[in-house]
């Protein structure tokens, strides 16, 4: 078997990390051994997976093996989506300008805000009572 072509990027956002692989094939897009459809229950997440793919033209001609771990759908679907834009500029080095100007390759540096002390969470406070 002759070796194939793969290339890798590796996407983050919120507490989520995602590898990725594009392996020249028909745009199969498979998470944790699983199809996209199967393992993100939102429609609107998988568009969003798939806009690197879409921006650049690629959409048929990589199939996308993903492994992610951590955080929800929402932050895993954010971190493939990041992982894909960074897969594909090893691919085309062209597309930089692309996925740039659509601010894919920016990593989201949104996390969550730790809780203070003498706070209810990071920034609400005990309910005020006048008595």
């Amino acid at each position: 078997m002759l070796a194939q072509v793969q290339y890798y990027g590796t996407g983050r956002r919120k507490s989520s990390v995602a590898r990725v692989r594009l392996v020249p094939g028909d745009g199969r897009i498979i998470v944790n051994k699983r199809d996209i459809r199967e393992y993100i229950p939102s429609e609107a997440l998988i568009e969003m997976v798939k806009q690197p793919l879409v921006l650049t033209e690629t959409l048929g001609s990589y199939d996308v093996l993903v492994n992610v771990q951590g955080g929800g759908f929402a932050g895993q679907a954010g971190a493939i989506r990041h992982g894909i834009a960074r897969a594909l500029l090893e691919v085309d080095p062209e597309f930089r300008a692309v996925l740039k100007r659509a601010g894919l390759l920016t990593r989201d540096a949104r996390v969550k805000e730790r809780k203070k002390y003498g706070l209810k969470g990071a920034r609400r406070a005990p309910q005020f009572s006048k008595r």
